[in-house]
């Protein structure tokens, strides 16, 4: 299928996209740039906030991750937030210019009950700010998914995180067919898919091209791509990891640039390790979403000033929401 003259595919192979990843770089990042301009004309980022709802105590054993109660990360378990306190971070959010707000649950799958019901109660306040609403609280059922989009959630989240290969590695409380279950029912349900992975994680570069090459040959491209780096925290089985470079980085986002044009491809965590330039090359590439402020659920993110000051030095501006149907 074309769309504004780029080919748009669903059955890319390995050696393909591996063939992309391992251009030289500066042909790789003009090629995802070509693809970039031609599907989004206007020299914008949209900005997105994220928010911890609900810290620690998760039961699962992802090796990266600072929020599962057998790490000792100094991280400590916390009840959900109340929804006046979750709207009056979208409220500041919203004001700071961030027009998607991201809500995570640091839960194994999500539980009918009054929490759920504060859940949809958030999700409703953020979509009556004029904000997108992006949640992710972990597994769901078909159910929990329509009541969810009955709610007015635009998209969830939830990563594949790295190739079906390597995720043994990572993870042993979730299965990967879990994870694209999970993804169905969201589908289904009529939600936006956001859905990308980590890298820096030890895998390989044929991890990364499988990754990309899943979520690149589903019937749907995700309408949102995160791509992060490992920032690797003490306490984790990953505490040790060598921080991936920047480069790296640079070649994912235009990697998957290419192979989903139309998606929202996101800098997201590990954007505190990496200077101006790094960024800038990141959009360049194909990044076209920043997650500002503070914190990026428990792991450091570049403050508000600094994001702000960098997208004015470059003359990037903030993106709209998109109109939805």
């Amino acid at each position: 299928m074309l769309f504004l003259g780029v080919s748009v595919r669903h059955d890319w192979s390995l050696a393909e996209v591996r063939a992309l990843y391992k251009l030289p770089l500066l042909e790789l990042v003009y090629r995802a740039q070509t693809v970039h301009r031609a599907v989004f004309q206007e020299n914008k980022v949209q900005l997105c906030s994220l928010l911890s709802i609900k810290t620690g105590g998760c039961p699962e054993d992802c090796a990266y991750c600072p929020q599962a109660a057998r790490y000792k990360t100094g991280v400590q378990a916390e009840k959900l937030m109340s929804v006046p306190e979750v709207l009056k971070s979208a409220s500041q959010a919203r004001a700071a210019g961030a027009t998607r707000f991201c809500m995570g649950a640091a839960w194994r799958e999500v539980k009918d009950g009054p929490q759920f019901d504060s859940v949809l109660e958030m999700v409703r306040g953020v979509r009556a700010m004029g904000m997108e609403a992006c949640a992710t609280l972990g597994m769901v059922s078909d159910a929990q998914a329509r009541r969810l989009k009955d709610a007015g959630l635009t998209a969830y989240n939830h990563n594949l995180d790295t190739s079906s290969e390597h995720y043994e590695d990572i993870i042993s409380t979730r299965t990967y067919q879990d994870r694209l279950n999970t993804l169905a029912r969201v589908r289904d349900a009529g939600i936006s898919v956001c859905c990308g992975g980590i890298i820096g994680m030890g895998e390989s570069v044929d991890d990364r091209c499988n990754l990309l090459r899943t979520l690149a040959n589903q019937e749907m491209h995700p309408e949102s791509v995160p791509i992060n780096a490992l920032v690797p925290v003490a306490g984790t089985p990953l505490a040790e990891q060598k921080r991936v470079e920047s480069v790296e980085m640079v070649r994912t986002i235009a990697t998957a640039r290419i192979l989903m044009p139309q998606s929202m491809v996101r800098l997201s965590a590990g954007r505190m390790q990496m200077n101006e330039e790094a960024q800038l090359l990141c959009m360049m590439a194909g990044a076209n979403s920043l997650f500002f402020g503070e914190k990026l659920l428990t792991t450091g993110n570049p403050e508000y000033t600094q994001d702000m000051a960098l997208l004015e030095k470059a003359g990037i501006r903030p993106l709209e929401p998109r109109q939805e149907p």
